[in-house]
């Protein structure tokens, strides 16, 4: 036989059809997947319970600021107390003379024994400084409130028996400023103090033509706070006679005084016409703060 006849036919291959690679992507690391985490504490009920404390007592706190910051606020910080000063502290200008020292006051009771009393005009003086026209005594003890103008005028009561010089002095203090001085007027009792009494206003040709410092017979001061001004009046016998013991007008009113000021009624009439003239202020400042409903 021959080689070939000996070989055994081979059978042929099977064909498939072509499919391509599959392909995998690569692998994914545990970084690229998560991040690592903080492990989450369980919270604690007591640390809960003080943290909650703490902001109670934090907005108490702010609160209790906040409350104490307008109780002890002052009053300069009210607008209508800023309206008053402002307006008052003008008022030497801006409001006619006539209404500040009226040509006539009517004292309704104001004498000794609810006497009724009425004191005339004489003159007004020119609004000045205060150097020169007040004892430089009474000028020290109203420094710190400085003085931004004065302004004075003289009555006479209806029997020209004696002669009246009231003063409003226009200081450049604040509210607190004057509250001060309010307090040590009252504490100290300047208001009492002869070396402090205020200086007469005489006028020529009038029973007011002798009534210098010696004359001087009764006075008072009063410190006013919702408006910067020092009221002040002192009284003086109109025939120009001397006073060798002068007396303010709370104790030259007391029943038992027994002062030629005392008896004649000056006291009285420093206080009348004080008050007269420090109530018109007040309403007329007033009047002018007062807000449109």
């Amino acid at each position: 036989m021959s080689t070939e006849a000996q070989r055994a036919p081979v059978p042929p291959r099977p064909t498939y059809p072509y499919r391509p690679p599959h392909t995998h992507p690569p692998a994914e690391t545990p970084a690229e997947t998560t991040a690592r985490l903080r492990p989450v504490r369980t919270r604690h009920p007591f640390r809960t319970a003080a943290a909650a404390v703490c902001v109670v007592l934090g907005l108490g706190l702010i609160g209790g600021a906040a409350t104490g910051s307008w109780l002890i606020s002052d009053s300069s910080a009210d607008p209508a107390a800023d309206s008053a000063y402002t307006v008052g502290r003008e008022a030497w200008h801006s409001v006619p003379v006539d209404t500040l020292f009226p040509r006539t006051l009517k004292g309704d009771g104001a004498g000794p024994g609810g006497a009724d009393r009425v004191w005339t005009r004489i003159a007004v003086a020119p609004d000045s400084g205060c150097t020169g026209a007040l004892d430089p005594l009474l000028l020290k003890a109203l420094r710190p409130v400085g003085c931004a103008r004065l302004l004075r005028a003289t009555y006479t009561d209806a029997t020209s028996s004696s002669v009246t010089t009231v003063g409003l002095v226009f200081t450049e203090g604040d509210t607190g400023a004057m509250r001060a001085l309010g307090s040590r007027y009252a504490a100290e009792h300047l208001d009492a103090r002869t070396d402090l009494m205020p200086r007469a206003y005489p006028v020529k040709n009038s029973p007011a033509a002798g009534f210098g410092d010696r004359q001087r017979a009764s006075w008072t001061v009063h410190v006013l706070t919702e408006v910067p001004v020092v009221v002040f009046a002192v009284s003086g016998f109109a025939d120009g006679r001397k006073v060798a013991d002068p007396q303010p007008a709370e104790k030259a009113m007391a029943a038992n005084a027994t002062t030629a000021a005392a008896q004649a009624g000056l006291g009285h009439e420093a206080k009348g016409v004080a008050d007269r003239v420090e109530r018109g202020l007040r309403r007329t400042v007033a009047d002018l703060t007062e807000k449109p409903e």
